[in-house]
């Protein structure tokens, strides 16, 4: 995305939020039935989850990527960076009134940052910090029904930045598995 990219280009750059009452088909995962601390006891594990995967692999695989998607050290920086920023729109939720979020830029973050290019044990050691700051600040949410918005149309409490925060951690984690199978059959092929 150049300077030139207009708000309603930007808008059609970004993918849909998932609903309040999301479900994940992939990951069996119905946002309706989550209760606020197995969400968190299950986002607690993905740093633990994160580098069993990565150990699983030698360094260069990390780096791989199976067709258009991310490679295994892409999704970890990614699911590092969900717990940073989901910690600072649970913050703003709670002090202010309907603040509207930035949008990630996923595939903008992955190459400005050279996500490919990072050790994946320091992003690991973020990731662990950054869980461990979303936990704090889930700790201390006063009214779960407080919103954000990212586009006026897209209003979200607080439980579903919990929710889908969780997701996230769990959807991207099958994809770093799914990258590493397909790395091992192309390599070992």
């Amino acid at each position: 995305m150049g300077s030139e990219t207009s708000s309603e280009e930007l808008r059609k750059l970004l993918p849909p939020l998932a609903a309040e009452d999301h479900w994940c088909a992939e990951c069996n995962i119905d946002y309706t039935k989550i209760e606020i601390d197995d969400a968190l006891t299950i986002i607690k594990a993905v740093p633990e989850l994160a580098r069993a995967n990565v150990e699983l692999v030698s360094g260069r695989i990390l780096q791989l990527r199976p067709d258009d998607s991310w490679s295994m050290l892409e999704y970890l920086c990614h699911i590092r960076d969900v717990y940073a920023t989901f910690t600072i729109r649970l913050y703003r939720a709670q002090h202010e009134d309907r603040p509207a979020v930035e949008p990630m830029l996923n595939d903008l973050r992955a190459h400005r940052f050279a996500y490919n290019d990072l050790e994946a044990n320091s992003v690991l050691e973020e990731l662990e910090h950054n869980v461990d700051g979303f936990a704090y600040q889930v700790d201390r949410v006063k009214d779960w029904n407080r919103t954000v918005s990212r586009l006026p149309e897209e209003i979200r409490t607080s439980r579903w930045l919990v929710r889908q925060a969780m997701h996230e951690g769990v959807h991207h984690l099958a994809d770093m598995t799914w990258v590493r199978e397909q790395v091992e059959v192309v390599t070992k092929g």
